[in-house]
């Protein structure tokens, strides 16, 4: 807590998210998940570059908490049918290869799962909502680490 009281920059940034995301709709928080998880992605491999395992496991374990705890999350089964179903089956392949890029500090995988999530992203801000339409996501459960 005093950590980013007494750094403005963090802070600063802390306030940015918080209000990005109190002022974004649905269709916006989907984005910023994607976001969060690829800038996660990079983060881990300047970790596993620098050799800081600790971190690059704590960064891994976050951008698996977004795809698992947020994306995931938000997925309507009923309503998204088997486009739902896929899309679940992608995060859970997802999450077990960043597992799996965890253990063997590997890079590629990380690179394979980023690309991924970028696709996606890709896709999703192409069917971006005019104001007209209206979108509802199912709240996650839970919280996601910042």
């Amino acid at each position: 807590m005093y950590a980013a009281m007494n750094n403005p920059i963090s802070t600063y940034q802390r306030v940015g998210v918080e209000t990005g995301v109190e002022s974004a709709n649905p269709h916006k928080l989907i984005l910023m998940l994607f976001e969060g998880a690829r800038e996660a992605l990079a983060k881990a491999k300047l970790h596993i570059r620098h050799n800081e395992i600790a971190k690059k496991g704590e960064i891994l374990s976050k951008a698996i908490m977004i795809i698992d705890h947020g994306l995931k999350a938000s997925l309507d089964m009923r309503a998204g049918g088997e486009l739902a179903q896929h899309l679940l089956a992608l995060y859970d392949y997802m999450t077990n290869r960043l597992l799996i890029a965890n253990l063997k500090n590997d890079i590629e995988i990380i690179d394979e799962v980023s690309r991924l999530l970028g696709e996606l992203y890709d896709a999703w801000k192409a069917i971006e909502p005019s104001p007209e339409i209206n979108v509802t996501i199912k709240p996650a459960t839970g919280s996601i680490p910042s």
